[in-house]
């Protein structure tokens, strides 16, 4: 008998996040994602949803407005500074820095550009602005343990899992 996606349900996945527009992969993960379904809030309630009912070896793509998610895009949070301002660890394409505020707050900026004279970052979410499809398949359906229900995950891989983690789509 297949066994569907419902409440307690493990459920092992893979997914890639694309540009509705570009059609370029944005996100991906690179080994299978395991969750108890209706246990954790690991996906996105409109992705658990568009789960439920669904069987070993079913594909859905759903679209998202990434603006709902992570809000319109804000200009202010991008800077740009002159390179020599800007310690040589942090001087790579895509390099992650995490930035403080008066209050404690953190934000993560992306270094987003860099020329022979500056350096920009960006603290949006890259995801800002964009249309993007989320395309999940799914590969386990099974009975989750009292173990993995509480954990929300597989008990082996509850570290994994955990580091997973995401509101669609992933940051």
């Amino acid at each position: 008998m297949t066994q569907t996606i419902k409440d307690n349900m493990f459920v092992e996945l893979t997914y890639k996040v694309t540009d509705k527009k570009t059609g370029q992969v944005l996100s991906a993960v690179e080994f299978p994602l395991g969750y108890v379904h209706g246990a954790n809030q690991v996906l996105a309630e409109d992705v658990t949803a568009e789960l439920e009912g669904k069987t070993v070896g079913d594909r859905i793509e759903i679209p998202i407005d990434c603006d709902k998610i992570y809000g319109p895009r804000d200009e202010s949070l991008v800077f740009t500074d002159r390179i020599e301002n800007v310690p040589e660890d942090y001087r790579e394409l895509g390099t992650t820095i995490t930035m403080e505020n008066e209050k404690g707050d953190t934000r993560n900026f992306i270094v987003t550009r860099i020329d022979e004279e500056t350096l920009t970052v960006d603290g949006n979410n890259p995801l800002c602005g964009r249309e993007a499809v989320f395309q999940l398949e799914v590969l386990t359906v099974r009975e989750a343990t009292e173990e993995e229900i509480e954990e929300g995950g597989s008990i082996d891989n509850a570290e994994a899992d955990v580091n997973h983690s995401l509101k669609v789509p992933l940051e």
